[in-house]
């Protein structure tokens, strides 16, 4: 309104003094780029910087009775938003009012005895860690890095390197969620428990997870052990000296791309020894550049890749290493960030098969990357045990997952050749009884997302009944819910 006055004064002024009107013309600019300043801050967008969403308000509670006042006086889309590390659109959708969750983030309570934490749900697992190494405790699952948030780390039912574990659903008691009518209620395996199993890899489809209470474990001494082997030998290897070792605290296996015929298994293993690391958590505030270096390096070089696997990798892996576990677990995703995103960009991909399925779905996967030409950096083989029964569960079996990383371009074309290639992807995992993970980019059809999450239905029956007005949304929602 303040625009269209002063150009209805232009109008009047305009034969009485050109200096008064080019002083209003600055006036309406300065406004204009206000305006503008501020639309721009209602922008949200993901950490691959492929997805700018335009919501109507953004919000940033700090209690669970802000957020249920939010809820229930919102008659319009709520979307749910943490560390911002989904990559789909997972977080936002047009119009939404958004709650980021950044600042709820206290510690309710601790028991050591019981080795029990209840926080909000947007308390980063850095913080948790901070506070819970002075008593020699650890998370018990968690992904690899420590800046996502508790609440989002539940809404998409993750999973780490732990390989007595599986998906974090294994190490939660209960949670506090908000429900589209502003009701707060507990779900537990006992309580609630078909939202518990529902919200939890439910990707804030249910409501506002906003308490929550976790199971944690000792703190240990883990030392660094690593095998270098051709892929045809690691599913013997893993099955026989890993799987049921009690002592392997953390495993993975790096494939070396392009070829793709070598893995390094890594593992850490519980020991008495003495550290050499003398950090007890990675230290917060680090400089990354050689990791950036790196990464252009792999992505760019001619040879990069062969760089990577024949002096980078083993000089990294030159010396023993004894560390604690939290430090560990404690990594900082900075070290994943390029310098810039503006014309290409580094994403996620992950698949699942059963351990019988290795062999079968890997050559597959080889060569679907290798036709389309895409410029994997790494790709990781991480392990874990059968869900409990979450409606969306990606681990309905004992499944080797892998974690691809790889470099992608911002345009129109890029992003469609990548959708190409991903759906075959999709389609191998399915064709090999396994399934895709839902935080990344929404490429998978309708039919493929309805093969790969078969109780999918019943989790939109669930939805339809406690969300009625399709209330809480997002990108992947919008695609695949339909009222």
């Amino acid at each position: 309104m303040r625009i269209a006055f002063f150009q209805a004064r232009i109008v009047k002024l305009h034969h009485h003094s050109s200096k008064v009107l080019f002083f209003l013309f600055l006036f309406q600019a300065f406004f204009s780029s206000q305006l503008f300043a501020q639309d721009t801050s209602l922008v949200v967008n993901d950490v691959s910087q492929l997805n700018p969403i335009k919501v109507s308000a953004i919000i940033t509670p700090t209690t669970t009775e802000e957020i249920c006042k939010a809820v229930k006086n919102q008659k319009g889309i709520i979307s749910i938003s943490g560390a911002k590390h989904s990559m789909g659109g997972q977080t936002a959708t047009e119009n939404a009012l958004q709650i980021d969750m950044r600042n709820f983030n206290r510690i309710l309570n601790f028991s050591k005895e019981n080795k029990e934490i209840t926080v909000q749900a947007g308390i980063t697992w850095r913080k948790i860690q901070e506070f819970i190494d002075t008593f020699n405790l650890s998370v018990k699952i968690m992904q690899t890095y420590s800046n996502f948030t508790v609440g989002g780390s539940l809404s998409v039912n993750c999973h780490g390197r732990y390989i007595s574990q599986g998906p974090i659903i294994l190490s939660v008691k209960e949670f506090k969620i908000v429900l589209a009518n502003g009701e707060a209620v507990t779900a537990s395996p006992i309580n609630n428990k078909e939202i518990f199993y529902g919200a939890i890899g439910g990707y804030g489809g249910l409501g506002v997870i906003t308490e929550v209470t976790l199971y944690l474990t000792d703190n240990c001494k883990v030392e660094q052990t690593y095998r270098l082997m051709p892929i045809t030998k690691y599913k013997k290897y893993f099955i026989d000296n890993i799987r049921n070792d009690s002592l392997v605290i953390f495993h993975n296996a790096d494939i070396y791309p392009n070829r793709c015929k070598k893995v390094r298994a890594v593992s850490y293993i519980k020991t008495n020894k003495n550290v050499t690391v003398k950090y007890r958590l990675t230290p917060p505030n680090q400089s990354y550049k050689f990791n950036q270096f790196a990464l252009t390096v792999i992505s760019e070089f001619p040879g990069g890749k062969w760089i990577r696997q024949h002096i980078i990798d083993p000089e990294l892996y030159s010396k023993s290493k004894i560390e604690w576990r939290n430090y560990e677990a404690s990594y900082d995703a900075i070290e994943l960030e390029p310098k810039s995103r503006k014309k290409s960009t580094y994403v996620l991909q992950e698949y699942f098969v059963p351990l019988d399925k290795f062999d079968n779905f890997y050559p597959l996967m080889v060569n679907t990357l290798r036709h389309n030409h895409v410029n994997v950096i790494n790709i990781s083989i991480r392990y874990s045990k059968k869900d409990p029964g979450s409606t969306l569960a990606w681990a309905r079996a004992e499944v080797f997952a892998f974690v691809l990383y790889y470099k992608q371009g911002m345009s129109p074309k890029q992003r469609k050749k990548v959708k190409s290639w991903t759906q075959e992807l999709t389609n191998e995992a399915i064709t090999n009884d396994g399934t895709y993970y839902l935080p990344y980019q929404v490429f998978a059809t309708e039919d493929q997302f309805a093969k790969a999450y078969p109780d999918s239905q019943k989790f939109f029956e669930l939805k339809k009944r406690i969300d009625p007005t399709n209330k809480f949304r997002n990108k992947l929602w919008d695609k695949y819910y339909k009222m």
